[in-house]
């Protein structure tokens, strides 16, 4: 294996939106920082179901919504 052409490889902490922490090894920072999530698998509507308000952005869920209004079961 060719010599300093990889990345740090070390420990950080990483906290998720609820506080809860764990400690794995990354190449992202340096050598004990800490990674806040904004977003981890219990506050994102891809895993939780969608049960929170999504953002209206521009207007695009809303015209979306309007689109699709009468495809409903």
């Amino acid at each position: 294996m060719k010599a300093d052409i990889h990345p740090n490889y070390h420990t950080i902490k990483v906290v998720m939106t609820d506080g809860t922490e764990y400690t794995t090894r990354s190449t992202w920072g340096s050598e004990g920082d800490t990674m806040n999530l904004e977003i981890d698998p219990k506050s994102h509507p891809a895993w939780t179901g969608g049960g929170q308000q999504l953002m209206d952005r521009g207007g695009r869920l809303s015209k979306f919504k309007k689109r699709f209004e009468g495809l409903g079961l």
